[in-house]
């Protein structure tokens, strides 16, 4: 890189960066200044509802002492009729005021009547005498404390007067204010706001975690006084961690909350930095203090820091890009002539590829066209081949068939001559019962017809859902007469619901009947022959097999056992196509044939399938 540059590229990270110093600055100012003057509005308006919430409530003592039933019970306080209507009478008024609890102590300091009488855990009866209002206020001066209650816990803040009855103090009237309202009021405007007492606790605040916490640590030595005259009900003071960090004059200060080795006392997360302002309440020896988070106003300086960077560096940039222009200028019209002849180079090449990618396109496409062609031809010839290997198995099956047609036939002739001559001797009974008889021998003759005829119907090969049970049934029903010509017997599996897979119903069956024959080919010699069909599920796939006791595959055809024309049976005897078929059928389902031997003896094929869904079964 260049000296030049190098210095250009300082020479504008120094100008961005005392731009952005400039805007942080003079930003900061002016927001602390706006947030300085909307927080003083703030303070005067949160003194206003905190004097006059007092206020409002500052003359109910001392109007306490002109009430005849004060005065009466004052004088017989342990007349239980006047204690009565001390304690209705100040019910009554509570509730008018809206005042937390207004009670009567006698000069001892026990309370003789209150307006929560009704309720278990009533002031009536304690002794709080060594509360500071009550000790104030028989000195002749009124009683203004704010404390926790011994009671219930709850804090407040009490006004007392004395009562006087010829010039002697005779008791003091009490009125304890609930300042939560105040809180809810303020929190609604979403500004933290605290006030604290004379000792620096916080009795006050929007945040909830904030109170009772101290705005400087305590000695234990005043924890342990704050303990025995419980005005806080020695609940545990802690710290609130509001460290000032810059003082701005006229009261204004800048804190920052660090809450470090403490626990959080709310769930809110504070800001660190807040710009802070207090006021000294005149009616008590309170501080209201205004918080207002500085995040808004750094991030505000931040932009505008960002800002004026950005602005330095586009127009320091657009002076250096007008002067790299004009030499830009030069060099692009030299270049452009040698772009042109480029151009013209590229777009001859670009139409000698054109035509040769024309002439490839036209060629595959031929090609293509071919391969169609041949594909069709292919599952034509498919086709031919399967139904050419069932009609082979119809003539392999067409004497036992033929033997199943001519019994039912024969008793056919029979029970019919026999019926006409029962009906001319009127038995009409035993006539009856030979008409039934042939109307069996035509259903079962049906059913074989009907298996032939749907076994031999030639399939498109589509898929569809084939239930297992039912291709069972009508596999055994055309291999039937073998079946019973032979000693082999079947053992079907006894599924707990039907099995249903993705094949074509009419090819599976047809695998079937070429497996089952082949099996029944291998036991025909075999006095205990059996063969076991077994099966069971997985997620995706049902695998099902038939395996006989037979001889086994020899090891010499189990490699090419599939390939058309390879057949163990003597010559004239089958084709070699039918396992052939029989993989294709299941291969285009998207499943598998496999043979193998049985551990036990044996061949065993295994057909495995995909299993019908509720999102394939009808596509």
């Amino acid at each position: 890189m260049k000296l030049r540059t190098v210095l250009r590229i300082a020479l504008l990270l120094i100008l961005m960066d005392i731009a952005a110093v400039s805007a942080f600055r003079a930003s900061v100012d002016g927001s602390l200044e706006e947030l300085r003057a909307a927080n003083t509005q703030r303070l005067e308006l949160y003194a206003n509802s905190l004097n006059s919430e007092i206020g409002h409530y500052a003359r109910l003592p001392s109007l306490l002492g002109l009430s005849p039933y004060v005065e009466g019970l004052l004088h017989a306080p342990n007349d239980v009729h006047r204690q009565q209507a001390a304690n209705d009478y100040l019910e009554r008024l509570s509730q008018r005021t809206g005042a937390s609890a207004i009670y009567i102590m006698d000069d001892k300091g026990i309370v003789r009547a209150t307006s929560n009488w009704r309720q278990t855990d009533s002031y009536l009866g304690e002794n709080d005498s060594f509360r500071a209002y009550f000790t104030d206020a028989m000195s002749g001066q009124p009683g203004r404390f704010f404390g926790v209650g011994t009671t219930r816990s709850e804090a407040g803040y009490y006004l007392s007067e004395p009562l006087t009855s010829r010039g002697h103090i005779i008791g003091v009237a009490v009125v304890k204010v609930n300042m939560e309202y105040l809180e809810k009021l303020w929190r609604e405007n979403k500004t933290t706001v605290m006030v604290s007492d004379q000792n620096g606790v916080v009795i006050l605040a929007t945040e909830p975690g904030w109170k009772f916490s101290t705005l400087k640590p305590f000695s234990k030595a005043l924890q342990d006084a704050f303990d025995r005259n419980l005005q806080y009900n020695r609940k545990r003071l802690l710290p609130l961690g509001l460290e000032e960090r810059r003082s701005l004059g006229n009261g204004s200060h800048i804190y920052r909350l660090d809450q470090s080795g403490r626990r959080t006392l709310s769930r809110l997360a504070y800001p660190r930095d807040m710009l802070g302002q207090s006021l000294q309440l005149p009616l008590s020896s309170w501080k209201l203090t205004v918080l207002s988070s500085l995040d808004p106003v750094y991030q505000l300086a931040y932009n505008r820091a960002a800002l004026a960077a950005v602005l330095t560096l586009l127009s320091l940039t657009g002076i250096l890009w007008l002067n790299e222009r004009r030499r830009r200028l030069r060099d692009k019209l030299s270049a452009r002539e040698a772009l042109q002849q480029a151009y013209r180079e590229l777009e001859r090449k670009v139409e000698e590829r054109t035509a040769d990618l024309s002439r490839a396109n036209q060629q595959l496409h031929e090609e293509i066209s071919e391969r169609i062609r041949t594909e069709q031809h292919l599952r034509q010839t498919q086709d031919n081949l399967v139904q050419a290997g069932k009609l082979a198995v119809l003539g392999q099956l067409a004497t036992g068939i033929a033997h199943e047609l001519n019994q039912p036939l024969a008793a056919l002739r029979t029970l019919s001559g026999n019926a006409i001559k029962f009906l001319e001797r009127q038995q009409n009974e035993t006539a009856r019962t030979n008409l039934q008889t042939i109307c069996q021998l035509v259903d079962k003759m049906g059913e074989i017809t009907s298996a032939l005829k749907g076994y031999s119907r030639k399939s498109t090969s589509s898929l569809g859902t084939v239930d297992i049970s039912l291709a069972m049934d009508s596999a055994l029903l055309l291999l039937r007469n073998r079946l019973e010509g032979s000693q082999v017997r079947i053992l079907r599996p006894n599924a707990p619901e039907p099995w249903q897979a993705r094949c074509d119903p009419n090819r599976f069956e047809q695998v079937l009947v070429n497996l089952l024959a082949n099996a029944l080919d291998e036991l025909q010699d075999q006095p205990d022959g059996l063969i076991e069909i077994s099966g069971h599920c997985t997620t995706a796939q049902l695998i099902l097999q038939i395996r006989d006791n037979g001889p086994g595959l020899q090891e010499a055809v189990r490699a090419q056992l599939f390939e058309p024309f390879v057949t163990t049976k003597p010559a004239g005897i089958g084709l070699g196509l039918g396992l052939t078929l029989s993989a294709g059928i299941i291969a285009e389902a998207g499943g598998s044939l496999s043979a193998d031997n049985h551990p036990q003896g044996g061949a065993v094929f295994t057909i495995t399938l995909p299993l019908a869904t509720k999102e394939n079964r009808h596509v």
